[in-house]
Parts: structure tokens; C-alpha cells; sequence
């Protein structure tokens, strides 16, 4: 997260609405349709644009799932992710014992103030062989 404080737009402050009304992850053609769908201008363009500085400001969530960059509003803090690959079923992961290790791992190599991004990949319990779906 940085802590450039940016000039809110009212462009980004719709992407955001739309995100925030999202549920789960949303690629950004299908945020710009749904916008479109309720009236909104934002051009495809601008709502890439909106997303990318919404999660360099740690404000959204972005992951790669099947081969697309797809986006959900997030809480701020620093965390990771275990994501199903049928269906994108998200969950948010506090994991100490990780940035331990990564903080270590950067040390033992003569390195500062690592940073670290960290998805898991899965089939969800709905979708694996003998599972609830």
C-alpha cells in the first residue's frame, strides 16, 4: 500500500461503488457492463484505470484467475488468498508464519524490506469429487 494520498475522482468513486456492490471477484469488462447496466458513462478505459489505482492503493484485491485480472473491494491489510479454480470462491488468509519465513528467506539473501504476494489455488469443497455442489 502506498501512502500517496491521490485526488478522489468521481469516475473512481462510481468504480468503487460498483466494486464494493460486487459480490466476489469481477473482472473489469463485467464491473464496466454492470455499471453500464445502471446508467453509468465510465468508459472501459477509465474503470481499468480506477482498478488499478484502487489496488495499488490497497483498496482492491487483484487476482489472476483464468488468465484474467479479476478485482474485489478489500479491507486495507496485508493478506493472501486461497481461490478456487472452478468457480473463484475467495477466501482471505492471515498467514504469520509466512511473512516470518519471507522475512527471513529476504534476510538470509542480503535483502530489505520484502514484500510478497501469495495465492493458493484449489478446487473448493462445492466442486471437488464426493463435495457439496
Amino acid at each position: 500500500m502506498t501512502d500517496v494520498r491521490r485526488r478522489s475522482t468521481k469516475q473512481r468513486e462510481a468504480v468503487r461503488d460498483a466494486l464494493d456492490a460486487a459480490d466476489g471477484f469481477v473482472s473489469a469488462q463485467s464491473l464496466h457492463a454492470a455499471m453500464r447496466d445502471g446508467g453509468s458513462t465510465v468508459g472501459l478505459a477509465t474503470v481499468y484505470r480506477a482498478l488499478a489505482t484502487l489496488e495499488t492503493d490497497g483498496v482492491a484485491d487483484a487476482v489472476q484467475h483464468d488468465g484474467e485480472t479479476v478485482y474485489r473491494a478489500c479491507t486495507p491489510t496485508h493478506h493472501h488468498h486461497l481461490i478456487c479454480r472452478e468457480c473463484g470462491r475467495t477466501i482471505e488468509l492471515e498467514a504469520d508464519r509466512i511473512e516470518a519465513w519471507t522475512q527471513q528467506v529476504a534476510a538470509d539473501h542480503g535483502y530489505r524490506d520484502a514484500r510478497h504476494t501469495i495465492e493458493i489455488t484449489g478446487i473448493c469443497d462445492r466442486h471437488a469429487p464426493g463435495g457439496d455442489a
